[in-house]
């Protein structure tokens, strides 16, 4: 089945995988094509964008710029009408120049948008790095992100496409390998603890420790053959489990038209690692102590890269019908062998690159240690100077309390007592008392003072007439 629409031309050009990487379906497979209404259109290009996530930082700004030329006729056609060398010569780029002024209008704002979000994300790792005072150079930082042309920061030309194009086909090509080292660095760290632990412990604890985990890992590798993923074995059994089918009638062209979920005409990675599922199930269960859903998802991307290197002989990292059942007559189809080798019995790692990533613990944990002494020096050296503050602060409050106790004192001083209602009490001057005459003398002037009373002045009559 060709593909079709401007979608469907863009996940046939190897340069655009990361098109065909955002328009990817879901893991979970979906109704077959004779189970679905006749009436039903496949779900494709915008409709699948916002449930799907490349993993590139800029994830976003690929997805809403995909979004915005698709509505634009005149790229829509010339899209269809290219190649690959259109591609890798930029020369579909350079018809960017012709879209509508409403389409380039908005990818300019959703270029401006996205430098935007660039310099908060170099302002918010200065600030964490603890240099909130150092002027940034945007221009000269914003030449690390490639994906975008800093030089014009306000509108989106040919060569922001361009770059968009270029970067994120790289950056996908390297998620795998990416995604393997983590993983890598993840196992390395889950022994690196289990050693720790089992140094913790005394003789019989660990002995007992030891033994529970040997009986973990023998329930874990107690399990159905897992076959090999692609192989005949592997694909009949999701035929007859899965599609619920006759084993015995198992056709691979109808196979493949079952699986293309979206009906582009190619099976993509999400939609060959649906296919991995009920061979995973044989080994992993969420619900059992002894099976890492970290581990299962390593074996679902161990088990496409197997396939895509069998299957996928153009390396574009799709599966056309062609190469599916050109795959179906080589003598591997069908001879599989002991079945598929699981990652417990491939190590992701060599004793020397655990004893490096050791060692680089170790490194980081004695940096974590001396940050963590200084910054202990540093509050306890807070802390005594919060003393002193305390204590200077406690003489200050004492002295205030001292001066206001000796001006009520001085003002008590000053000012006339109150009686009992209030009224004021006046103390007599004792300066200007006089003073007392001696015994002698008392006599005498009592004496007088009976002789010659004082009498009062006498007022003159006045008569009727002057009345």
């Amino acid at each position: 089945m060709p593909p079709s629409g401007p979608t469907a031309a863009l996940l046939l050009l190897p340069p655009l995988l990361l098109l065909r990487a955002v328009l990817t379906v879901p893991l979970e497979r979906g109704p077959s094509k004779e189970e679905s209404p006749a009436t039903e259109s496949p779900v494709s290009g915008p409709a699948l964008l916002s449930s799907q996530d490349t993993g590139l930082y800029y994830h976003r700004y690929l997805q809403e710029v995909i979004n915005v030329l698709e509505t634009d006729g005149h790229f829509r056609e010339k899209l269809q009408a290219a190649n690959a060398e259109d591609i890798k010569s930029g020369k579909l780029s350079r018809e960017l120049d012709f879209v509508s002024h409403h389409v380039r209008t908005k990818l300019d704002e959703l270029k401006r948008q996205e430098v935007s979000r660039l310099r908060m994300l170099l302002k918010a790792k200065m600030d964490a790095e603890q240099e909130p005072s150092v002027q940034l150079d945007h221009l000269s930082l914003l030449k690390q992100f490639e994906h975008l042309d800093p030089q014009n920061q306000h509108t989106f030309e040919a060569r922001d496409l361009e770059l968009l194009i270029q970067t994120a086909t790289r950056d996908l090509a390297q998620f795998d390998a990416a995604h393997h080292e983590e993983f890598k660095r993840y196992e390395m760290l889950k022994e690196h603890e289990r050693r720790r632990y089992l140094e913790s412990l005394g003789e019989e604890q660990r002995k007992e420790a030891e033994r529970k985990l040997e009986e973990q890992q023998r329930r874990h590798r107690e399990h159905p053959k897992i076959n090999v993923p692609g192989s005949q074995a592997q694909l009949k059994e999701v035929w007859e489990e899965l599609d619920g089918l006759d084993p015995n009638r198992f056709n691979p062209k109808t196979f493949f038209i079952l699986h293309d979920i979206n009906s582009d005409g190619v099976l993509d990675e999400q939609e060959l690692e649906a296919l991995f599922t009920k061979e995973l199930e044989k080994v992993y269960d969420p619900k059992n102590e002894e099976d890492d859903m970290r581990e299962m998802e390593e074996e679902r991307l161990r088990m496409r890269e197997h396939v895509m290197k069998n299957v996928d002989t153009n390396q574009d990292r799709l599966v056309t019908l062609e190469e599916f059942l050109a795959s179906t007559q080589r003598k591997e189809f069908g001879d599989t062998g002991e079945g598929w080798e699981t990652v417990e019995m491939h190590p992701a790692y060599t004793e020397e690159e655990l004893r490096r990533f050791e060692e680089e613990l170790a490194a980081r944990e004695a940096e974590l240690n001396a940050k963590a002494q200084r910054l202990n020096q540093e509050t306890e050296a807070l802390g005594r100077s919060q003393g002193r503050l305390e204590a200077q602060k406690r003489e200050l409050q004492q002295a205030v309390l001292q001066m206001e106790q000796r001006k009520q004192q001085q003002q008590s001083l000053n000012d006339p007592a109150a009686g009992p209602e209030g009224q004021l009490k006046f103390h007599p001057n004792t300066d200007d008392a006089p003073v007392p005459a001696p015994a002698g003398d008392q006599k005498d002037v009592a004496a007088s003072e009976k002789k010659d009373p004082e009498q009062p002045p006498k007022l003159p009559q006045l008569d009727s007439q002057h009345l």
